[in-house]
């Protein structure tokens, strides 16, 4: 089991959200503020297992690129998410 934990930039987030959920990814939002990145930043935490980290990084692009055919791309430079991929083999959940 991984962590994906995943920085998205507000300008994408509420798409993204929706297309993964579509899709049936859970997901975990956390709300915050702060400088992370310098920009407005929505993290959402994904429980994955290892072989099905492909099938989801495609499916974080291919909503981002929703949004941008949808809307115009902010700024050539944005990043559309950082993402952090988390050891999790540990985790138990509670019933």
């Amino acid at each position: 089991m991984k962590l994906l934990i995943c920085i998205i930039d507000d300008f994408y987030a509420d798409e993204v959200e929706k297309e993964l959920r579509d899709e049936g990814y859970r997901m975990t939002e956390l709300a915050s503020s702060g400088g992370f990145l310098k920009k407005g930043n929505t993290t959402f935490l994904f429980g994955v297992e290892e072989e099905d980290l492909p099938k989801l990084k495609t499916a974080l692009k291919a909503a981002c690129l929703t949004v941008e055919g949808k809307k115009k791309r902010k700024s050539s430079t944005a990043h559309r998410y950082t993402s952090f991929l988390v050891n999790a083999s540990h985790a138990v959940p509670f019933l």
